[in-house]
């Protein structure tokens, strides 16, 4: 065979095998025995051993390959991969119908979904080929887990079309091959996985794609990042179906319903047969079909208030109550845990349980020794729900709520309006190191290496006594500490001086004010640009902020009242750290913003900016950018091949700019 020949193999052997994947793997009907699938590879593997120029990158040889990675790399999503609120009976599906059709015009659908329990995942196409995979992460900053997500088999290398498109999915762990799993791990002496989850999670982040590759994963996936304006598409539903045809897969039990009874009915059904499937759900994804209806709702600080999911009844079991002890947060809140008989809950083994409040131990009337139900809280958090008062045998104790906090011996104090009682000491330990845990955690400043274990020492040996001293620390003093060396030492002390150079939504997410939690953060960062500009700000400026509401605005006004923190401020910016905002932020040339309160529409080929960065250009600027033309719409903005948008547009007399006229408007 010469060379010519050989190419043209290639290439049908890469069509005939990506063709039989996709039926064996996402249409789950094989077309062709695996003895013959096994053939062609093999005859494919020879060729391009002999010509590895005809190597190509979605070849169905090259899933796996490469040497073990030394880290993860770091995924900027161009959309953030946002968190679903939860309903958790009938009623709280019911209000959650009222406000959705309170909020949109017109009839309401929603697609039903089974809620995968998995890791989210990404997945970057560019012209048809798999570029990037990662993680979600923190919603807007994940890991690149590209090589090991090439290892699943129900992700296509590339797609029937030359489409660029982000899809968003659920990698998850068979029942099957969890159980095997764990019959490996044990065999070796390993510990054992607590559930798919996790297995899943853990094995996405190998460093090593072979062991990925080896755990026999599957993904489902569920939409797409962006709002499908540059799609053939209008709501959801369409949007599945286009994946499906684009090769990826899609899981076929879902049900597009015209009313909440269908959608209880459909909750219902599933609840029942969950356990029939050959993987685990904790729940039903409800969402707005049609587009244009969840642009008219949008979203909350945390979710989008188009869709929600109906978690299922947590699993109940029966364990006795060794004993109550309590912790004092950041906040100075003092909540109490009960301590209990080992037992397993959900998959996992369970040893401590929220009681969430001095009230609530009252009222359950829940006493020291008392056999308790203990559930998951939506499948993750431990708590009590309720003793067994027929079981007692007169020897268990009722718990009394102490006057004192048990870190420092101040005086609790209960704040009109709240049911947990606080420390309202500044210098009160717990609260310190719990301060300084949050301040340095993934989500706030990422100070990798310096854990919780790290953050006690430096405290209890003097070292630290609030965030602004992590950067004073010194290399001899790191390695003073227990199980510190010199590398060790050397890497934390690079870790804390990177951070430094973070943007200000970091800092101001670290410093704990209460009521500010990441999205309002990055929010009031990018509205204020620094600190001296926020830490001045009034009450009515705060509350003029999209999404600043009064509790959260008198929160930071009270905050930086305080003289001690103001202090504290300028120690950081003594010591280096960064106060302003550095993310991405345009600003015009003069004058006010032009998209303020404004509906935008993209339409085209834009040449000078992406998509998304002309998203995030607009909406930096207080605009709002929709999907789709409709008389709401303020302004389109039309590239290159602007088709029917344009043309709608025109017909209803809505301004339309040139990319040309839309790059003017920004300073370089």
């Amino acid at each position: 065979m010469d060379r010519l020949q050989a190419e043209q193999r290639v290439e049908q052997l890469n069509t005939q095998l990506r063709e039989y994947g996709h039926a064996y793997y996402v249409l789950d009907k094989p077309a062709v025995p695996d003895a013959v699938y096994d053939q062609l590879l093999n005859e494919l593997i020879e060729l391009e051993t002999q010509y590895p120029d005809l190597v190509f990158p979605d070849s169905p040889t090259q899933r796996v390959g490469g040497q073990p990675l030394e880290g993860f790399s770091k995924v900027t999503h161009a959309y953030p991969m946002l968190s679903l609120s939860n309903v958790f009976g009938e009623e709280d599906l019911r209000e959650f119908d009222r406000r959705v059709r309170s909020g949109a015009s017109g009839e309401i659908r929603y697609v039903c979904e089974l809620k995968i329990d998995g890791l989210a995942v990404s997945l970057l196409y560019e012209d048809g080929r798999l570029v990037r995979g990662a993680t979600r992460g923190d919603g807007r900053i994940g890991e690149d887990i590209t090589a090991n997500l090439r290892t699943i088999r129900s992700v296509p290398l590339r797609l029937n079309e030359p489409a660029t498109i982000e899809v968003r999915g659920e990698a998850y762990m068979p029942k099957k091959s969890f159980h095997q799993l764990n019959l490996d791990r044990e065999a070796r002496g390993e510990e054992l996985f607590a559930n798919p989850r996790n297995a899943a999670a853990g094995s996405l982040r190998q460093l090593d794609p072979k062991i990925a590759a080896s755990r026999n994963l599957s993904v489902f996936a569920y939409g797409i990042g962006g709002d499908g304006s540059d799609l053939p598409v209008v709501g959801h539903e369409d949007t599945l179906r286009y994946l499906e045809k684009l090769g990826l897969r899609i899981n076929p039990e879902r049900e597009v319903c015209s009313s909440v009874e269908e959608v209880q009915a459909y909750i219902e059904k599933w609840t029942e047969k969950r356990n029939d499937l050959s993987y685990e759900i904790d729940g039903i994804v409800i969402k707005v079909d049609l587009y244009e209806q969840q642009e008219e709702l949008g979203f909350t600080a945390k979710s989008p208030r188009w869709a929600t999911a109906y978690k299922f009844p947590a699993e109940e079991v029966v364990t006795k109550l060794l004993d109550i002890e309590l912790s004092v947060g950041r906040t100075g809140a003092v909540t109490p845990t009960a301590i209990l008989e080992p037992v397993r809950v959900a998959g996992t083994t369970v040893q401590r349980a929220s009681l969430h409040n001095e009230d609530l131990i009252r009222e359950k009337d829940v006493r020291i020794g008392d056999q308790v139900i203990i559930r998951k809280a939506g499948d993750i958090i431990p708590e009590v729900v309720a003793s067994l008062i027929e079981q007692r045998e007169g020897t268990e104790e009722p718990f009394v709520m102490p006057s004192e906090c048990p870190a420092c011996g101040s005086e609790l104090v209960r704040i009109e309006g709240e049911v947990v009682l606080r420390c309202v000491n500044p210098k009160c330990p717990a609260q310190i190191t719990e301060g300084l845990i949050h301040f340095v955690s993934r989500n706030a400043m990422n100070i990798e290496g310096l854990g919780e274990k790290v953050v006690e020492q430096l405290y209890r040996e003097g070292l630290v006594s609030d965030v602004s001293d992590l950067y004073e620390l010194t290399k001899e003093q790191l390695m003073g500490l227990e199980r510190m060396g010199e590398k060790s030492a050397s890497n934390l002390m690079a870790a804390i001086d990177a951070s430094r150079s973070n943007s200000m939504e970091r800092l101001l997410f670290g410093l704990g004010i209460r009521h500010v939690g990441e999205k309002a953060a990055r929010i009031l960062s990018e509205e204020f640009g620094s600190f001296d500009r926020l830490m001045t700000a009034s009450l009515e400026e705060l509350t003029a902020v999209h999404e600043i509401g009064d509790k959260m605005a008198d929160a930071v006004v009270t905050y930086f009242d305080n003289e001690e923190v103001r202090a504290l401020i300028g120690r950081l910016q003594e010591r280096g750290v960064n106060l302003s905002y550095t993310g991405k932020r345009v600003r015009l040339a003069e004058g006010e913003t032009v998209f303020a309160g404004k509906t935008v529409v993209l339409t085209g080929k834009l040449e000078t900016l992406s998509r998304g960065e002309a998203k995030e250009r607009i909406e930096s600027l207080g605009g709002k950018v929709s999907g789709s033309v409709s008389k709401r719409t303020d302004l389109v903005i039309a590239g290159e091949e602007a088709g029917s948008k344009l043309e709608k547009a025109e017909s209803l007399g809505i301004e339309v700019w040139d990319e040309q006229r839309f790059m003017e408007q920004f300073n370089d």
